[in-house]
């Protein structure tokens, strides 16, 4: 049998089969797993908090058939938000994009970087680490994806080279942080611990995995640009420069006029705008999606474009996001089926009774994995240190491992597995953006998952053999 009959043989499934599948699986455990809830109270924050010790059975409430085919439309309905978030900024780069403004940009950067192109990894990498472990910079990178995956196309890299250097970046900084106010921040105050406690080595962590991110997307590069063929998505990339005009010689024609200028000067008064609107005033989607769609429709003017050539530009551009905006509500949907038959916190109950006989290191390396199962449920970083931290500190101090610690274990379990986990309302939202199926993100994205697991137990096990290390 042929590389080639392999391949088409062991076809990965659609990512809307795979998220449907889980959902199946999910509807089935509402009849095996029983009904459970901790008590909830507002701690000193005002935070929503579970009580720990707090945790009894009730009575559960399978989910049917109806129910499970019900599900989809109320994960969209509760997700709705992201998806318009979506399908909004999908058509504000598209009206953007027919300007020819970013590919003219483009054009002028692979020029400028003649020779040296691999530089640009490193500086984006750092910059989006640096924004992640900060200021939590997570659902503001998501546009992002329109710009670098078109630029590393144009220097010879392929797609997923582009996505990577923001998304992967940013999640790895908002994963190992030192300072992320919405993992670090809401853990510390729940577990009542110093600010500055642990700052140190958690930095020590940050510039560990910042470093290896940016050694293994530059190797990757690298292979690609020696080998196109070597990615994943050669065809699907082929296809992706000929939308663009990358083909060929065609970049050489492309003219950097003054109206392509200030309409990218435009365009980074916006990302200006909504970093500034995001540290200042706390915006969210919501606020950010507003700013693009004025982007839009202002470039579009500034492009001596007709209305209905704006309509029509932002209409495709919307079109082709439908899927990932369907996907968002449909992996929701898992979500809302274990709330809904109140299994989600027998589910956490019991993941934590199999940490508690467990000696001290065993335990750390199992409550990573217990927060990392945890993360495919509650995706929100302040959700889940509201609902697991509680449980999780004093189960720690247990078995000696002291708050620090837990808190370090929880960052890595509510955000590294953002990078594959299809309930990620970010990963889709980017994916959705930079055009790359989510069965071929998988097929990279497993072994950097993989490798990152291996790098947290490794950063772990001094903090857990070495308290003091998080003082």
């Amino acid at each position: 049998m042929t590389k080639d009959n392999v391949k088409k043989k062991f076809q990965v499934p659609h990512t809307f089969a795979i998220i449907f599948t889980i959902l199946i699986i999910v509807a089935v455990s509402t009849w095996l797993i029983p009904g459970g809830e901790y008590e909830r109270v507002k701690n000193a924050q005002g935070k929503t908090v579970v009580v720990a010790d707090s945790f009894k059975y009730v009575e559960s409430s399978p989910r049917n058939v109806g129910q499970l085919f019900m599900a989809p439309l109320k994960g969209f309905a509760s997700k709705a938000d992201v998806a318009g978030f979506i399908l909004i900024v999908g058509g504000a780069f598209a009206i953007i994009q027919s300007t020819n403004a970013i590919n003219a940009g483009i054009m002028r950067v692979v020029k400028a970087l003649k020779g040296k192109e691999i530089l640009l990894i490193p500086i984006v990498v750092t910059l989006f680490s640096v924004g992640g472990a900060v200021i939590g910079m997570a659902e503001e990178t998501i546009p992002f994806a329109a710009i670098f995956v078109p630029l590393a196309l144009a220097l010879g890299y392929d797609s997923i080279t582009g996505m990577a250097m923001s998304f992967v970046g940013a999640t790895v900084g908002f994963s190992a942080a030192m300072l992320n106010p919405f993992t670090v921040g809401i853990a510390k105050g729940i577990a009542e611990t110093p600010i500055r406690a642990g700052i140190t080595y958690r930095t020590i962590v940050w510039v560990v995995f910042t470093l290896c991110t940016i050694f293994y997307l530059m190797h990757y590069a690298n292979k690609v640009k020696k080998n196109p063929e070597s990615s994943i998505l050669y065809e699907h990339d082929l296809k992706r420069k000929e939308e663009l005009n990358l083909l060929g010689n065609n970049e050489v024609n492309i003219e950097f006029t003054l109206r392509h200028k200030i309409i990218l000067f435009t365009l980074l008064g916006g990302f200006a705008l909504i970093i500034f609107g995001v540290l200042k005033y706390e915006w969210y989607i919501n606020e950010i999606a507003a700013v693009f769609l004025a982007m839009g429709i202002i470039s579009g003017f500034l492009g001596k474009m007709k209305v209905n050539d704006i309509v029509e530009s932002f209409t495709n551009g919307a079109k082709d996001l439908i899927g990932a905006a369907l996907v968002v509500g449909l992996a929701n949907a898992i979500v809302i089926l274990c709330n809904e038959a109140k299994i989600m916190d027998t589910i956490l109950y019991s993941l934590a009774k199999v940490i508690e006989p467990l000696p001290n290191l065993l335990s750390g390396y199992a409550m990573l994995v217990v927060q990392s199962i945890i993360n495919f449920f509650v995706g929100s970083g302040t959700g889940q240190a509201a609902l697991t931290i509680p449980i999780m500190y004093p189960l720690g101090e247990l078995v000696g491992i002291n708050r620090e610690t837990t808190i370090l274990i929880y960052q890595f379990g509510n955000g590294f597995t953002d990078l594959i986990f299809p309930t990620s309302g970010t990963l889709m939202a980017t994916l959705g953006l930079a055009k790359i199926p989510y069965d071929q993100w998988m097929k990279w994205v497993i072994r950097v998952v993989i490798a990152l697991f291996v790098l947290q137990l490794i950063m772990i096990t001094p903090a857990i053999l070495f308290p003091a290390l998080l003082n």
